[in-house]
């Protein structure tokens, strides 16, 4: 009931806003963007989505997109939604700015029917520095770790010394202001239950289900208030999941068995967190460490800083620490014993095809009942700008990856189409 009555407002608001003033002749058509958290690029393949095949007949589905690296929540989100993410997350000299800064704009970002999704604002205004590596927030300095919603009540820990301003602005009540021309909706599933119960389980497809049921909620409720004239809604997730092997199956990767490895070596460390993990040595401990970490197990890679590799994106920014450690697929990084219990997880290489997220658009401005080839999350930047009409900031996303989906290219490019959608 609160999802419905917050929906509804959200959506009467954008029926009602009057269009931001642009240098468009015509009056612009608005945005919806949705992310499913956690929604991997094949859960609907065995699942019944009859929602989300309507969606793609009537719009454009693509084969996936590829997440930036790390392929956690918060670097994701930040790289789809804001403007200094459009950089990638290890190329960012600041993060958390708002997303698409050379025009007012408003959104919110609310959750979704299901109880133990939690509500999350994002209203955006001006352009904040906010450097976003990692889903924890850390100091090296006092060894302190918090996660990201823990953040949203001190002012010293952001950039700037004080909240961002999509979280004062959803104190200040912003997001009832009626003339939203850009809102996006996230959703915390199926992500929490793909952890709990693993990608393959019978949980994660009921779960779809349900997810295929809010799609359907969505759109109809955008047909009830006359919104399909004049609404494109994309839908996407930050990334995708994968299974995790147990003990008994796999030799895991626990650092404190690595011979030689010690821990009274290290002044830092941000383990225990997936599949990824950094490291800050003890001043002149940098080399052992490395040299002990280095082909230890035959799934743990290991890297200076400096020797990331570049395709990562994810070696520039000053707060990735020294030396730096992902895991092949299957496996998570324990410290100094496995304290990650869950069945899925995500993080690893964003080349692997698990963490692969969906993506499916529909609306006036897009073409109908289209498959297209795969393409880069960073690239939905400069697509959202072009249908909100504005000039996007300098970004690494090119709108060439996804104009052959926008209807008035459909006699100008074929780059990148599959062909119609059979279901």
């Amino acid at each position: 009931m609160l999802f419905t009555a917050c929906l509804f407002l959200l959506l009467v608001s954008i029926s009602q806003g009057a269009p931001l003033s642009s240098f468009h002749t015509k009056a612009r058509n608005k945005l919806l963007l949705v992310s499913f958290d956690g929604f991997r690029w094949d859960y609907d393949r065995d699942v019944d989505t009859p929602n989300l095949d309507a969606m793609a007949e009537d719009g454009v589905k693509a084969i996936y997109v590829t997440p930036p690296f790390l392929t956690l929540t918060s670097p994701v989100h930040f790289t789809l939604l804001t403007v200094a993410g459009l950089h990638y997350p290890g190329k960012l000299a600041w993060v958390g700015s708002c997303l698409l800064s050379s025009a007012s704009y408003h959104g919110i970002i609310p959750s979704s029917t299901i109880s133990q999704f939690e509500w999350f604002f994002i209203v955006g205004r001006y352009i904040e520095s906010h450097g976003v590596i990692h889903n924890m927030w850390f100091n090296t300095s006092n060894q302190e770790k918090k996660p990201y919603y823990m953040t949203q009540f001190v002012n010293e820990w952001w950039d700037n010394g004080s909240l961002p301003i999509w979280i004062t602005a959803q104190r200040q009540s912003w997001f009832n202001e009626q003339d939203l021309d850009f809102v996006s909706l996230y959703f915390g599933e199926p992500d929490s239950t793909g952890h709990k119960y693993g990608p393959d389980s019978p949980e994660r497809r009921e779960m779809v289900k349900q997810v295929d049921r809010t799609v359907g909620y969505i759109r109809r409720a955008a047909e009830k208030y006359s919104l399909t004239e004049n609404l494109n809604i994309i839908m996407t997730a930050n990334h995708g999941m994968s299974t995790v092997l147990k003990k008994g199956m796999v030799d895991e990767i626990i650092l404190s068995k690595i011979p030689g490895f010690s821990f009274r070596d290290i002044a830092f460390h941000l383990l225990d967190y997936g599949p990824a993990g950094m490291l800050l040595p003890k001043e002149g401990m940098l080399d052992k460490v490395y040299n002990t970490l280095k082909g230890a197990h035959p799934h743990l890679h290991v890297y200076r800083k400096e020797e990331i590799p570049r395709r990562f994106q994810y070696s520039n920014h000053p707060r990735i620490l020294p030396i730096f450690l992902y895991a092949d697929p299957g496996y998570v990084i324990s410290s100094l014993f496995p304290v990650q219990f869950n069945n899925g997880a995500h993080g690893f290489d964003n080349l692997e095809m698990d963490m692969k997220p969906f993506f499916r658009a529909v609306g006036p401005d897009f073409r109908k009942n289209l498959v297209v080839g795969p393409f880069e999350t960073v690239n939905i930047y400069p697509l959202m700008c072009h249908l909100l009409g504005i000039t996007p900031e300098a970004n690494n996303g090119s709108l060439d990856a996804t104009r052959h989906l926008l209807a008035s290219e459909e006699s100008l490019s074929r780059n990148g189409e599959i062909g119609p959608l059979l279901i």
